[in-house]
């Protein structure tokens, strides 16, 4: 059985939902929770752009174009995913990040990304 750690944000509190509608998470559960088995770091929980959308499409992780068969309706601007934080990294890096929900993104995200950056992207100014 996987275990989960423990649903903890980015600001030590209680992980917030991220979205129900598109399903994310790496367990699929509408959280950006996370456990050793999840070797992509779903932890950042982004609100897509147009601009993030395009750049991960050219680098070769199309989340835009929907595939019934896994169940995925595919992404729009709006959207909030639970991103694999080195995407995240490498977007900000490139200038195109998305919005991030502090609340909604788990506290392993912080080994990959800083609080700092994703400081830079938080939806709410209250969370930054």
């Amino acid at each position: 059985m996987v275990q989960k750690d423990p649903s903890t944000n980015v600001l030590g509190t209680p992980l917030e939902l991220a979205s129900l509608d598109p399903l994310t998470g790496f367990f699929r559960d509408g959280h950006c929770n996370t456990c050793v088995e999840d070797s992509g770091s779903h932890t950042v929980c982004a609100v897509m752009t147009d601009e993030f959308l395009a750049f991960s499409k050219y680098v070769g992780n199309d989340l835009s174009t929907p595939h019934p068969e896994f169940r995925f309706p595919g992404l729009k601007a709006g959207d909030r995913w639970c991103l694999c934080a080195a995407r995240f990294l490498q977007a900000h890096d490139e200038g195109c990040a998305p919005l991030v929900s502090l609340q909604a993104t788990h506290l392993r995200a912080l080994e990959i990304v800083p609080l700092e950056v994703l400081e830079l992207y938080a939806q709410d100014p209250a969370e930054g």
